[in-house]
C-alpha cells in the first residue's frame, strides 16, 4: 500500500471527523471561532486523528464497527485533534514561533494571550466531547497523556541552552511531548472498538513507536529540509537552543571544532553559525545516526501489531509506520 493511499481505508470516516471538528469549533465568542478555524484549516496531515480511525478499525477488522462504536471512534479522532491543535498553539506562544506550516502561527497573526486562551479552549471542548463518548478508561488514558505531554514540554523548557543534555533525556522528552499523544490515539482507537486486551496493547506499543520516529525525523528535517518542505523557518531547534539528537551526536562524534559550535550555539541560541553547523551535523553522520534510529523505531512498531488479523487497516498502519520516516514535510 502506498503512503497516498493510506487515508483510503478508512475515507469515509475521515471525512466525519473533519465535519464533526467544524462543529465542535462552534462558539458564542467570535475570536474563539476565528483562531480554531485558522489553525485547524492550516494544512496538517491530521495523523493522529488517522491513528485512531485506523486503530478502531484493525481491532475490529472481521466483525466490523457497530454505529456506535464508529461514532465514537470520530469523535475520539476528533478529540486527539484537538488536544494536538492545543498543544501547537501552546508551543508556538512558548518557542515564539512566527511561521507554522507556511502561514503566519496564531500567536503572530493575533497575539500570545488569544493564542493560549484559544489552546485552553480546544483542551476543554475535547475532555467535553469525552464525557459525551462515555468511556471512562479513554478518559483515564487521554487525562494521563495530556499530564504528561505537559511534562515533556516542561523538560525539554529545562533542557534548552544545555548541551550536556544526554541522548536518553532527549528521547524521553520527545516520546513525551510527541509519541505520548500517538500512543494515546493508536490506544484509544483499539478501546472504542473494543478490541481485546492484547490487540490494545499492541495497539498502544504501535502508536507510541511511530510517534518517536516521527519526531526524530521532524528533529533530522531541521537540518536537511527547506522552509518551504517543513512549513517552518530552517534552524528553529537550534536558534531556541534545542539540543535535539543530530546537534548530541555531532557533539560527540564531530570534530573537536565543531562540537565546540554546536555546544556554542545551543548555550546561546540563534543562527549565528547555520551553515557552518548544517555542514558539522552532514559531515559526521549525525544525519544517518537519527534516521537509522527512527527506522528502528518504525520497525518495532509493525513488529507491535504483527499479531493482530490481515486488513486492509492492518496494512495502512504498517504503510503509516514506513510513511513516517519517509517524509520531507
Amino acid at each position: 500500500m502506498q503512503p497516498t493511499k493510506i487515508h483510503d481505508v478508512v475515507a469515509d470516516e475521515f471525512g466525519q471527523v473533519n465535519d464533526y471538528i467544524l462543529s465542535q469549533l462552534k462558539s458564542e465568542i467570535p475570536l474563539i471561532e476565528q483562531i480554531g478555524y485558522y489553525i485547524i484549516s492550516n494544512g496538517g496531515k491530521r495523523l493522529r486523528p488517522l491513528m485512531v480511525l485506523l486503530a478502531a478499525r484493525a481491532a475490529q477488522p472481521s466483525t466490523g464497527l457497530s454505529e456506535a462504536a464508529l461514532t465514537n471512534a470520530v469523535k475520539m479522532a476528533s478529540i486527539i485533534e484537538f488536544i494536538h491543535t492545543a498543544t501547537l498553539l501552546h508551543d508556538d506562544v512558548v518557542d515564539e514561533s512566527d511561521m507554522r506550516r507556511g502561514k503566519k502561527t496564531a500567536n503572530e497573526e493575533w497575539g500570545n494571550a488569544p493564542s493560549v486562551l484559544v489552546g485552553d479552549f480546544l483542551y476543554t471542548r475535547a475532555f467535553q466531547i469525552m464525557v459525551d463518548v462515555g468511556s471512562f478508561q479513554c478518559m483515564e488514558i487521554l487525562s494521563g497523556t495530556t499530564n504528561i505531554i505537559s511534562e515533556g514540554e516542561v523538560q525539554q523548557l529545562i533542557n534548552c541552552g544545555d548541551p550536556d543534555t544526554t541522548e536518553e533525556s532527549y528521547i524521553k522528552v520527545i516520546q513525551y511531548k510527541t509519541a505520548k499523544l500517538f500512543e494515546g490515539a493508536a490506544l484509544c482507537g483499539a478501546v472504542v472498538a473494543e478490541g481485546n486486551t492484547d490487540y490494545q496493547e499492541a495497539l498502544r506499543q504501535y502508536g507510541m513507536y511511530v510517534g518517536t520516529a516521527f519526531q526524530l525525523i521532524d528533529d533530522v528535517m531541521d537540518y536537511t529540509s527547506t522552509a518551504e518542505e517543513m512549513g517552518k523557518s530552517v534552524g528553529d531547534d537550534l536558534a531556541e537552543g534545542k539540543p535535539t539528537l543530530p546537534l548530541i551526536f555531532t557533539m560527540k562524534h564531530g570534530t573537536s571544532e565543531a562540537s565546540a559550535r554546536v555546544r556554542s550555539a545551543i548555550e546561546t541560541g540563534g543562527l549565528d553559525h547555520l551553515e557552518e553547523i548544517l555542514e558539522d551535523v552532514r559531515a559526521c553522520g549525525a544525519i544517518e545516526y537519527t534516521e537509522r534510529e527512527a527506522q528502528r523505531q518504525s520497525e518495532l512498531a509493525i513488529a507491535a501489531i504483527n499479531d493482530l488479523p490481515e486488513s486492509d487497516y492492518k496494512a495502512a498502519l504498517i504503510a503509516l509506520a514506513n510513511a513516517a520516516v519517509h517524509r520531507r514535510t
